[in-house]
């Protein structure tokens, strides 16, 4: 079992990884997001990649998921655990806290989400009721409480295109729907992971109140997203010490 770990907003590098090498991956779908990273995290394999790039110049409808997904898979990854910056729309989902979504709402539109050419074959269609893999949510879950760390078991995450944040109106349709938490990267990464048959799970960590809720009533701050992310980082280091830890050992 090989760990891969994609780091979100505020995640470019990863506190405390023990890095032994960089691999750049060519793939068949372009450039990955950049090098792979390969190192330790206490002591334990890890493979990270920074999705925003390492110098988080990627906006996320440019991601090269494609790319990244495939590039993982390449190198032995096995289960991925995806760190997502999220605003929080359920009323539990206050900034600071985790989630381990279960179910998604794609509201992305243009972005390339699958690695089947239909040249000529078949059309195939993935059964993707249960969008994540109930092993490593369970992974992230028993982390999350090693760690000492609240969190809401489940939760639909919905996806939305960006790089803009979203107004008060579509969180309502969101909320509507169904969506407890919003992001811009869940979607086509997900999908893709389970396409090449990859254990795929996320840790959300919510960094502001989606528009319209709690003290985005009127408006968003980049500075409190910021300060946000930056006390979470620590806090996401110590859960996924725990998450490597249960990889290595099977």
């Amino acid at each position: 079992m090989m760990l891969a770990i994609i780091g979100g907003s505020g995640l470019t590098k990863l506190p405390g990884l023990t890095i032994t090498h960089r691999q750049v991956v060519r793939t068949p779908y372009g450039e990955p997001s950049g090098a792979l990273t390969f190192g330790e995290l206490a002591g334990h394999p890890v493979l990270f990649l920074a999705r925003h790039g390492y110098g988080h110049t990627i906006p996320p409808h440019l991601v090269n998921y494609r790319a990244n997904i495939w590039a993982l898979a390449s190198q032995g990854a096995t289960h991925i655990a995806s760190i997502a910056s999220v605003g929080g729309i359920h009323p539990e989902m206050w900034p600071g806290q985790f989630a381990v979504p279960d179910q998604i709402i794609d509201y992305t539109h243009g972005r390339e989400h699958t690695f089947a050419d239909y040249d000529g074959k078949p059309v195939t269609h993935l059964d993707f009721t249960w969008p994540y893999c109930e092993d490593m949510r369970q992974r992230c879950m028993q982390a999350l409480a090693e760690a000492g760390e609240e969190y809401l078991d489940g939760g639909a995450y919905g996806c939305s295109q960006g790089p803009r944040l979203e107004t008060k109106a579509e969180i309502d349709r969101m909320a509507r729907d169904g969506a407890d938490m919003v992001g811009m990267t869940g979607m086509p990464e997900a999908y893709l992971a389970r396409e090449i048959g990859l254990c795929y799970a996320a840790i959300a960590v919510s960094v502001n109140w989606a528009a319209g809720r709690g003290e985005s009533q009127e408006a968003i701050t980049a500075e409190a997203i910021e300060a946000n992310l930056k006390q979470a980082a620590e806090r996401i280091r110590t859960v996924l010490v725990h998450l490597a830890r249960m990889c290595c050992e099977g």
